[in-house]
């Protein structure tokens, strides 16, 4: 959206949060940002004052063709790199708590020269699942859990990833689900969290320790589905620049430890109609939206994987030993399951997607997620029976590499139509060109078990 800063002073208007932080300063820098696919923050740092007088910049469109090494993606489209036009939402606008001096973020929105969405932007892909909803008279929302690991500083990529140092001296251990003294082991870099987010105006619903060495979830109230992944678009960040301030890393690989649990961005999903009741829900009856929901998640989650498990690394998480799905089965609080229906009254009766990595673009993930309930309302089916025991003995039903995620994308017209053709397009030459790139890197498991055996 276009911000219209002229009369007044634009600082008077911004969010309460970015106010409160600065406290009457005026901001010394403001960072211009836009995800690019892989969920990385691009944009430009332009002094306070700059920033008050202008309503646009301009980055090139040649930012969505860039893999996550930095190569190019061959998409047959002209090189002229197009500016696209980059509009501030000043709704996003937000603080930058570590900055030396008054720092404020703020999230644009990508246009082409006559005003039409910039179709690659995850950001108006998100839009325009959440328009769809919209046109069906439906408001979706949606509740993301972030999984991530807190590690020793790095700098070595030939050397295995290790747990973070605890204050006691010791690292991390494993294996300590739940447990308030494994989280008090990072206790300074779980304070400089809550800290960072307060500053920014987000509120944390909980924090706990995980499962792996040096894991932890963070869980955030549900929402608007758009507000809710420019939040994660902001946490990713603010959590490593709190853990490089105590000496080790965060991370948000999908599979970072050898032998550790993967992480996760499970996301809970409830749908209200036009007067904001939910429609999962009569009563306390579950309703044939309810079931429609979640069969279209099991019909169309095969395309959704490409986006919710993005690279290589990804698919090392789906695997029977830790507790990660391997197949699209459902049922009633049971977390065997790559779709959960968990514990809740009726008026919150919601579906849990616990197939989508913390590795995902916040925007992507979410949109296809939301994609896949959208066509299963529309389609009217209902899914299979919800799952009583446990699904690791049900035989595996996901794609389980890039290749064969791809593919199922490349298959599932409906979902590539509510997504966006020119996206999915881009999408898919992003991701053949970083496969091809890793296929160039020979690992120290080929060298050990082929060098001189076959």
């Amino acid at each position: 959206m276009r911000d219209d800063r002229s009369g007044g002073d634009w600082l008077d208007r911004l969010p309460e949060a970015a106010r409160l932080y600065l406290n009457g300063r005026r901001p010394d820098e403001v960072e211009c940002v836009i995800a690019d696919l892989p969920g990385i923050a691009r944009g430009k740092a332009v002094p306070g004052t700059k920033f008050a007088r202008q309503d646009r910049f301009h980055l090139p469109d040649s930012i969505f063709y860039q893999t996550i090494t930095g190569g190019y993606a061959e998409t047959g489209a002209q090189w002229t790199e197009p500016d696209m036009i980059l509009t501030p939402d000043m709704e996003t606008a937000s603080a930058a708590p570590w900055a030396e001096d008054p720092t404020l973020q703020v999230i644009h929105d990508a246009h082409d020269r006559e005003g039409r969405p910039v179709p690659m932007a995850p950001r108006n892909v998100l839009k325009r699942v959440v328009a769809a909803y919209a046109a069906d008279g439906l408001t979706p929302i949606v509740a993301p859990e972030m999984e991530f690991y807190l590690v020793a500083r790095n700098t070595d990529p030939a050397r295995s990833i290790e747990p973070m140092m605890g204050r006691s001296g010791r690292p991390a251990a494993a294996r300590q689900s739940y447990s308030m003294s494994a989280v008090d082991e990072y206790g300074p870099v779980i304070d400089d969290i809550y800290d960072f987010a307060e500053a920014q105006g987000f509120e944390i619903d909980g924090i706990t320790q995980e499962g792996g060495a040096g894991q932890v979830e963070i869980n955030l109230r549900h929402g608007e589905p758009v507000k809710l992944a420019d939040e994660i678009f902001y946490f990713k960040r603010l959590i490593r620049e709190a853990a490089v301030r105590h000496d080790c890393f965060a991370t948000f690989m999908a599979k970072p430890i050898e032998g550790e649990p993967g992480s996760a961005m499970h996301v809970h999903h409830s749908v209200l109609d036009a007067p904001g009741v939910n429609i999962f829900s009569d009563g306390e009856e579950e309703t044939p939206a309810f079931r429609h929901f979640v069969a279209g998640m099991q019909n169309h989650l095969p395309a959704a994987i490409a986006m919710l498990a993005p690279y290589v690394n990804s698919y090392r998480r789906y695997t029977r030993d830790f507790s990660a799905p391997i197949n699209l089965e459902w049922g009633y609080d049971n977390r065997t399951t790559g779709i959960r229906v968990p514990v809740a009254p009726p008026e919150a009766r919601r579906v849990e997607n616990r197939l989508a990595g913390m590795d995902c673009n916040p925007y992507l993930g979410i949109a296809a997620s939301l994609a896949c309930g959208l066509l299963g309302l529309r389609e009217g089916r209902d899914p299979t029976p919800p799952l009583e025991t446990d699904a690791y003995d049900a035989e595996e039903a996901i794609p389980r590499g890039l290749f064969a995620a791809l593919d199922a994308l490349k298959a599932d017209a409906p979902f590539r139509d509510l997504m966006g053709e020119r996206f999915c397009a881009i999408y898919e030459a992003v991701k053949t060109a970083e496969y091809d790139e890793f296929l160039q890197v020979i690992s120290p498991w080929e060298r050990e078990h082929l060098l001189v055996s076959v």
